[in-house]
């Protein structure tokens, strides 16, 4: 039987990228920052705390006591009730999940329990806002901790956002001045932002004829941006836009980064004009994590093995390995490989540990050798799930989210428009 990641972390905090990984989350709950785990290269906006508040008997009881408390809440509750997990998060989560899936997936999972009354999704902020906005009015929304932010999220803020944008309608004018598809007019950029982006970026691409993406139809929505405009604009996430820009055929050379603390971003007027992608100079510390070099391990170690990777990771990575796709086309992949194969994963530990347990006739393992969890999503624990539940029973809702209803009437058009943008 394959261990857990948090029973890795647990037993041997050695191998991990931060020992602080074994203690209780609650530990650091009121502590800026991401929490053990997280990059030193991201940065902390101001204010990044969302103290999770767990009462002290919950931070005490035993793993029996609180799967117990779980499942009679959940018994209780009935249909009343929907808990969403995100792949990467920890097995002693996901395993009380009625759907596990993607960010993409999730999204429209929540929307197939109609009765439910409230949703507890365990995944980090900006999914449980994206659920909030695409829920009934009369349905509640839970993240169980609120400190499980995203970091990548947090580099592109709105007021940055709107800065870039008044920079690039000062150069490029507002006025759609070139020839589309069947007579149509383009607009001179259109803004593209990834799900793990605050509600209020969404909105903002709501607003300004954009579109919210995620990592399972990236290229069917830049396909759809490059309809209505010249260029895009793609936020946050720098890796996820190049890999799916060149996948399509764009030239690195008209993919200049947005840098927003320097005046256009870094660049020339020249630059930016013959720009078809602006990227965001943001990124997904876990993902930044993986190498050619762990590639060329694997392959040495495990001749024939198959390479897989998530398209945040690096592009050098991307290249280099056999595959790349979402979470779920990760899941795909593996799902289609034969016994006895051998393959080498790039994303998030949880799920690949997880992919390990289910398929044991094949060889599977993370790129990274070193137990280095979503530091976000880890901050999701049984006892904040259990503590949520039983306040549930007792008709309390705590750690609501509730998105601002202008913000999420914007929101939602950027958000319908996604989920139209069927993956390939």
């Amino acid at each position: 039987m394959t261990a857990s990641v948090n029973d890795l972390i647990v037993t041997s905090p050695s191998t991990t990228c931060d020992v602080e990984l074994a203690k209780g989350p609650w530990e650091f709950d009121t502590i800026p920052g991401y929490g053990p785990g997280a990059s030193e290269d991201d940065s902390i906006p101001d204010p990044v705390v969302r103290p999770g508040q767990l009462p002290a008997e919950y931070q005490r009881m035993s793993d029996e006591e609180l799967h117990a408390r779980i499942q009679a809440a959940k018994e209780t509750l009935g249909d009343k009730l929907v808990i969403l997990g995100h792949f990467y998060q920890r097995d002693e989560v996901v395993q009380y999940a009625d759907f596990v899936g993607d960010s993409f997936q999730l999204a429209n999972a929540a929307l197939t329990k109609p009765d439910a009354e409230t949703i507890v999704f365990c995944g980090v902020h900006f999914m449980a806002e994206t659920a909030d906005i695409l829920s009934r009015p009369d349905q509640h929304v839970i993240l169980p901790n609120l400190a499980a932010g995203c970091s990548m999220a947090d580099m592109a803020d709105e007021d940055s956002v709107e800065d870039c944008w008044e920079q690039l309608t000062e150069l490029y004018g507002t006025e759609a001045d070139a020839d589309g598809p069947e007579g149509s007019r383009l607009a001179p950029v259109i803004p593209v932002t990834y799900m793990n982006s605050s509600a209020a970026l969404k909105a903002f691409c709501g607003r300004n004829g954009g579109i919210v993406c995620t990592s399972s139809n990236a290229s069917t929505v830049l396909e759809w941006a490059f309809e209505r405009g010249q260029r895009v604009l793609f936020f946050p996430d720098q890796h996820l836009g190049r890999n799916t820009a060149k996948a399509m055929g764009i030239s690195l050379d008209d993919m200049p980064t947005w840098n927003p603390r320097k005046p256009l971003g870094g660049n020339t007027e020249a630059e930016l004009r013959s720009a078809k992608v602006l990227l965001w100079n943001g990124f997904c510390s876990v993902h930044k994590r993986f190498t050619v070099e762990q590639i060329e391990q694997a392959r040495a170690e495990h001749p024939g093995c198959k390479v897989i990777v998530h398209p945040e990771s690096p592009m050098p990575v991307v290249d280099a390995a056999d595959a790349s796709g979402s979470t779920d086309a990760i899941r795909k992949f593996v799902i289609a490989s034969e016994p006895g194969d051998t393959i080498a994963i790039g994303t998030e530990i949880n799920m690949v540990n997880r992919l390990a347990a289910e398929f044991p006739d094949r060889t599977i393992f993370c790129l990274d050798p070193v137990v280095c969890p979503c530091s976000t999503m880890y901050r999701i624990h049984p006892g904040y799930l259990a503590w949520t539940l039983d306040k549930l029973v007792e008709g309390e809702i705590h750690n609501e989210i509730v998105v601002d209803d202008e913000i999420a009437r914007d929101a939602k058009i950027a958000l319908e428009r996604m989920l139209a943008a069927l993956p390939k």
